[in-house]
């Protein structure tokens, strides 16, 4: 199953963040998992449904990050088992 496709990432801390109009939604729900990041701000997490089941907290973003790290608003990245192919 693809979560998101793009050649348009950005890559942050080694993560690729996928715009978020190239994520497959219908894949994702939204949790109440919440994390700070000192520099980039609060991430929502998102559980993945997948043909074995679910991958909880598998993938975030930020909403509002901060000023200086702006561009990736509007993006989601993905961890726990997600695999990133290029």
């Amino acid at each position: 199953m693809t979560l998101a496709e793009s050649d348009r990432t950005i890559v942050v801390e080694g993560n690729h963040y996928f715009p978020s109009e190239r994520v497959s939604w219908e894949h994702l729900r939204a949790t109440r998992r919440r994390s700070l990041c000192p520099w980039k701000g609060i991430a929502r997490y998102y559980t993945a449904a997948t043909a074995d089941g679910e991958n909880r907290n598998a993938a975030w973003s930020y909403h509002h990050p901060y000023p200086w790290i702006r561009k990736i608003r509007g993006h989601v990245a993905f961890w726990n088992g997600v695999e990133i192919r290029r």
